[in-house]
């Protein structure tokens, strides 16, 4: 008995490593305890599995610490299980540059239409849709998406002024 209980253990302890922060560090807590209760604004697949990040305020024991939590988590308790825990690891070839954007109090973003740049007709079963590929830029960012040809008429006519109509149909 004792053989396979040690044995157990040998294979247990390749993958567990001894975690240990100090104060100060920043880490993302586990959310997988509070899965029924706090959504964080997700369901199901698409739910963060870590939030953060927090600050190590303090060690509490061996294998607990103290966490600096938002305000709108001030009603959960902020000693935390060393398991619990990821340390915040911050590789700078992996960090994206920050982007000016002019967003507006309802938090939506204006974008504006440049030119067209493609067309291209959908048959459905009993009908066809002619849809345009619009380049759209709102200070720094530039993307194209494909919306129907008629809204973008309505909305925007000044484009199929400057486009010239030269594109032949794709189907």
């Amino acid at each position: 008995m004792k053989e396979a209980q040690d044995r157990q253990k040998s294979y247990s302890d390749n993958r567990r490593r001894p975690l240990k922060f100090q104060i100060g560090d920043r880490v993302f807590l586990k959310v997988a305890p509070w899965k029924g209760i706090i959504r964080f604004g997700m369901k199901g697949k698409l739910a963060p599995r870590y939030i953060g990040p927090f600050e190590v305020i303090a060690r509490i024991g061996l294998v607990a610490y103290c966490l600096k939590l938002l305000a709108h988590l001030e009603k959960i308790h902020n000693v935390f299980h060393v398991s619990l825990l990821r340390k915040v690891e911050v590789d700078p070839s992996r960090v994206l540059p920050l982007v000016p954007m002019e967003v507006k109090e309802d938090l939506t973003l204006e974008t504006k239409p440049v030119k067209i740049i493609d067309r291209s007709e959908k048959t459905l079963r009993n009908k066809r849709v002619s849809l345009v590929r619009v380049l759209w830029r709102n200070s720094k960012i530039e993307e194209e998406t494909w919306e129907r040809e008629s809204e973008i008429k309505e909305k925007y006519p000044h484009l199929f002024l400057e486009s010239g109509m030269q594109f032949k149909f794709r189907g």
